[in-house]
């Protein structure tokens, strides 16, 4: 459960850091949403590329940042298989029966599988560099012109990401407790399954205790939203924030112009 990024705050001195929390918010949706528009091996190779260069300029180990992705290796496996038994073709390297594996689904596999990986790590980089006040001051000053209580969204969206982890280490704690008394983890997948059931009820039990002592918390230092609330240390664009979001914009065109090479 160590594993988890998602949601982590790894302080450091770097470019990445001291970027406008509004500029990587909103250069992480550029980038998610230009991903989900590229369908070929050279916009994903680019786009690989480019994150390599900000994991650089964000000075966060890389074997930190890569360790989350073990998180997620049922899911990319599960959309793995589903692509290569799901996706027709007219080449097949192998059928029997019904089944039926062809090189054009191995290939949307591929690329399915790259475009989980990138999109994970580019999400992960936004809470790595980001502290959660600079990020719910960054999220409620982009969700201020719209109409929606932009304070209590920003609020609630940053606990969210802040219990990931704190979750994550739970029930770290939680598994240890059980192989204590005897908890066998191990076995086949359906057995591990089942296993990890009895850790649902103390996991919950916990959580809600965590949500009712941070209310508490919440009310006792007077915490009434945003109405009246001031801030030390405003949010202000500055010529380096500018040219960031400059350049992510001509990367993510960029990236849509590779549909048509």
């Amino acid at each position: 459960m160590s594993r988890i990024t998602l949601g982590q705050y790894y302080p450091a001195d770097s470019p990445l850091h001291r970027l406008d929390p509004r500029v990587k918010l909103l250069s992480v949706v550029l980038f998610v949403t230009t991903l989900l528009f590229v369908t070929g091996w050279l916009g994903l190779s680019i786009a690989a590329m480019g994150l390599c260069v900000v994991i650089y300029l964000s000075r966060v180990p890389v074997g930190y940042l890569l360790r989350g992705l073990r998180m997620i290796f049922f899911v990319v496996g599960f959309a793995m298989l589903l692509n290569i038994f799901l996706t027709p073709g007219e080449h097949v390297l192998f059928a029997v029966g019904f089944v039926r594996i062809t090189s054009e689904g191995i290939v949307r596999a591929l690329l399915m599988v790259t475009r989980l990986v990138l999109l994970v790590i580019g999400s992960t980089l936004l809470t790595l560099t980001t502290s959660p006040i600079k990020l719910t001051d960054g999220i409620e000053a982009l969700l201020r012109p719209t109409p929606l209580p932009a304070h209590d969204i920003a609020i609630m969206m940053t606990i969210a990401l802040r219990m990931i982890p704190t979750l994550a280490e739970e029930t770290g704690k939680i598994i240890k407790a059980q192989k204590a008394r005897g908890a066998d983890f191990g076995g086949n997948p359906i057995k591990r399954i089942r296993a990890f059931l009895p850790i649902l009820v103390p996991l919950f039990v916990s959580a809600f205790k965590r949500a009712d002592e941070l209310a508490t918390a919440m009310e006792a230092r007077c915490y009434r939203g945003g109405e009246g609330r001031t801030k030390l240390q405003p949010l202000q664009m500055n010529k380096t924030d500018w040219i960031g979001l400059t350049i992510t914009i001509i990367f993510c065109g960029g990236l849509l112009l590779t549909r048509f090479i």
